[in-house]
């Protein structure tokens, strides 16, 4: 089964239209504002993501391009800046920042309420324990979507997650656990990641490297997850070699086509959320 991220972000958009129309009758100048630095083609293929449904649903963005060698005080100052504005609903910085800036004082200067992927201590904070008015990063959140919106069972599951970090496996795996999996959490350092990964039932990849997870790293009644966004010369692609692994296992995500579908539009949903 092709696990198309499109039919379930298409439910989420519904609702969210629905909630746009009635926060535009009370404030029309109502935004999201977005922060990138640099011209990485990963965020700026995710930037037009959000701008497209932003879009579609009626919603206000603000794209601030900075370079990657502005200074971290330079950069506080402009989130600051925004942070401070009625307008703006939600803040998103993509991610991972330059090595010279601190991504945990940069997640502090945005507010806890304006935070929409959950870089603010706060946020993180409610996500590890377990309180359910946390926002958690969108990525992962997108990717518990994607398994609810197909019915793929979690209680007493193995999942295994092939990314460790704060963007992607951690909060992942504390999301899982809250549904009663069985979590693994493999990186670049796991030894014998073929045998991790095919004793699971679920396999969610995340390391930036294409066409590299062959049907060799799953049992065929596995449910694969492609979180990874490679571009090749042949174009987009994910982290698992879809053609070789597609009618070998049980369900798969395609890139595109899959978890980055439903990502964009969870962004939208914390943006939106409690803002009727």
């Amino acid at each position: 089964m092709k696990l198309e991220g499109a039919k379930a972000a298409a439910q989420i958009k519904n609702d969210l239209s629905e909630q746009c129309k009635k926060l535009n009758q009370k404030n029309s100048d109502s935004k999201i504002v977005i922060f990138r630095l640099g011209n990485n083609p990963d965020d700026i293929s995710y930037e037009q993501r959000i701008l497209k449904n932003c879009r579609e649903i009626g919603l206000g963005t603000k794209v601030v391009s900075l370079a990657e060698s502005i200074t971290q005080d330079d950069f506080i100052k402009e989130i600051t800046h925004y942070d401070k504005q009625d307008s703006v609903l939600g803040i998103l910085i993509f991610r991972p920042l330059p090595k010279h800036l601190d991504e945990r004082i940069i997640g502090e200067a945005i507010s806890a309420e304006r935070d929409i992927d959950c870089m603010n201590p706060l946020n993180l904070k409610k996500l590890l324990l377990g309180d359910l008015t946390r926002i958690a990063p969108c990525t992962p959140e997108a990717v518990m979507e994607l398994l609810k919106f197909y019915d793929i069972p979690l209680k007493s599951k193995h999942v295994v997650i092939v990314n460790r970090s704060m963007v992607l496996g951690k909060p992942l795996a504390l999301l899982l656990l809250e549904e009663d999996a069985t979590v693994t959490i493999c990186h670049s350092k796991t030894e014998d990641l073929i045998r991790m990964t095919s004793q699971a039932d679920i396999v969610i990849t995340g390391i930036g490297k294409p066409k590299f997870f062959g049907k060799e790293y799953f049992k065929s009644d596995s449910t694969v997850i492609d979180v990874g966004i490679n571009f090749t010369q042949e174009g987009m692609c994910g982290d698992v070699d879809f053609e070789s692994v597609n009618e070998y296992v049980s369900a798969i995500t395609p890139v595109p086509g899959g978890v980055g579908t439903v990502t964009s539009m969870v962004l939208l949903k914390h943006a939106l959320r409690g803002k009727e």
